[in-house]
């Protein structure tokens, strides 16, 4: 044998320490380097391999989620578990000095533990997934979930804001989830009309523009548009529009509201109808002890006022474009554009020879 391959035996088998009666070398830590850099650099490929075909399916996105959360995980935790076995530890001996020590540990990461067990159960019990829109009442956030970590949830916002929520916090805290099982809600837009108005031409001409309206679903008979007049406000007979949006749409409620909001006002204009605006009339009957042109001849006017022409009226003109309505027509921005140009490269990556 070499004296080359002599030193390089002696230094593998160069004892570094002891635990749990077992002896560390110098070549079972380069084992281990190796065999947990394999493990990571295998996670990371399979990861984005289940990453990029959960991007081109539609109906099993959150299975294939679930998965790549699963095999991430699971090939990590498995590579550390042969990098400890290559150094030479004994696993069952170890046993009695892990207990020692994961009190010790569970008390100063227990946070970081709960959290991630909670990201777990998040996965598997998929009252939230990766895609749905959520609200979270008492953290004042709406938005759609884009990731669910090892220790925090991220909630992207309509503005485009990632607000990362604690994973027991969707646990713990109650949670509105619009749209559970990919499905849609009812909406109610309210709206108002003068007194007076033919309240049957109110709701066809808002039914009609509803009806007529892209991000509305198609009318079943469990799900119908319908108009409630709802309340005798002080100024005004107030209503409701009641409709069944897009899923996409209910995923913009800002948007939804205003674009909804605008084609009421455009049939109401094109119907006539008047919408009011909060006014108080006051009536005087007497003043000091005088009522008709004697009391206005108090006020200083000699003469009863009589009311000023009407103007002609002219028909109501178009209100122009609704920047709500094309906002919720627009395609919905990626979900994470960082990962899109990663894609863009890989894909780029595969084109080669």
């Amino acid at each position: 044998m070499s004296p080359d391959l002599t030193a390089l035996d002696q230094i593998d088998d160069t004892a570094l320490l002891r635990v749990a009666g077992a002896t560390i070398t110098v070549g079972g830590l380069v084992s281990a380097a190796v065999i947990l850099g394999i493990a990571i650099v295998l996670s990371w490929a399979v990861t984005r391999g289940l990453r990029r075909a959960r991007d081109r399916s539609n109906r099993s996105a959150g299975a294939l989620y679930l998965l790549e959360k699963l095999a991430g995980y699971g090939i990590v935790i498995a590579g550390v578990m042969m990098a400890l076995s290559a150094t030479g530890l004994n696993l069952s001996s170890l046993a009695i000095f892990a207990g020692a020590i994961g009190i010790g540990i569970g008390l100063g990461l227990q946070g970081v533990v709960k959290e991630f067990v909670s990201g777990i159960f998040l996965i598997f019990d998929r009252m939230v997934s990766v895609g749905d829109y959520v609200e979270l009442e008492d953290a004042g956030v709406k938005g759609a979930i884009m990731e669910i970590g090892p220790r925090a949830t991220r909630i992207r916002t309509n503005d485009n804001v990632n607000v990362l929520v604690p994973n027991s916090h969707l646990i713990e805290g109650p949670v509105t989830n619009w749209t559970l099982k990919g499905d849609t809600r009812r909406i109610h837009i309210p709206f108002g009309v003068a007194y007076g108005a033919d309240r049957g031409k109110v709701r066809d001409a808002v039914l009609a523009a509803a009806r007529a309206s892209p991000f509305t679903l198609p009318e079943t008979d469990a799900r119908k548009c319908q108009v409630w007049l709802v309340k005798f406000g002080d100024s005004a007979l107030e209503f409701e529009l009641l409709v069944w949006p897009t899923k996409e749409a209910v995923k913009r409620p800002g948007a939804m509201h205003a674009a909804y909001t605008w084609l009421i006002a455009d049939a109401l204009d094109a119907a006539g109808v008047e919408v009011p605006f909060p006014q108080t009339d006051l009536h005087v009957r007497s003043l000091f002890g005088r009522e008709g042109d004697d009391a206005l001849k108090v006020l200083g006017h000699g003469e009863r006022l009589t009311p000023a022409p009407a103007a002609p009226q002219t028909p109501p003109q178009p209100s122009g474009a609704n920047d709500a309505a094309d906002d919720l027509l627009a395609p919905p921005p990626s979900p994470d554009p960082e990962p899109d140009r990663q894609r863009e490269a890989d894909r780029a990556s595969d084109r080669r020879p």
